[in-house]
């Protein structure tokens, strides 16, 4: 259950920053296409970048882990590429979007699922 909620919040931040960004853009603003592109990237996440991850280790140790910016990226972009109604316009558009959306992603579900374990 926990799974679902975090889609959907995922959603919701996905819905506001296409609102808000320029160079992305949600076709009709419908809430609807934002739950799939948050369904794809979380499916894209579990599957895709993990090998993305480990076939690019030397660049990642390289740059000491701002590759990972990149790749985050690149996942953006394939969710835009699977998903009819979501459009990156370019690269940068694309990695301003991840992180923005991994910032508030975390703050959300940080606030939304309080850890138990704290004394």
């Amino acid at each position: 259950m926990k799974f679902f909620y975090k889609i959907l919040i995922s959603a919701v931040n996905v819905f506001l920053l296409a609102a808000i960004l320029p160079g992305v853009d949600i076709a009709d603003n419908n809430i609807f296409t934002a739950v799939i592109v948050a369904f794809v990237l979380a499916v894209l996440d579990t599957i895709i970048k993990p090998l993305l991850i480990l076939l690019t280790l030397p660049a990642t140790i390289l740059t000491l882990g701002l590759f990972l910016f990149v790749i985050n990226a690149c996942i953006i972009l394939l969710d835009a590429h699977f998903v009819h109604g979501f459009k990156i316009d370019s690269f940068w558009h694309a990695m301003l979007f991840s992180i923005l959306l991994s910032f508030f992603n975390s703050f959300v579900i940080k606030r939304a699922f309080p850890d138990d374990k704290k004394k």
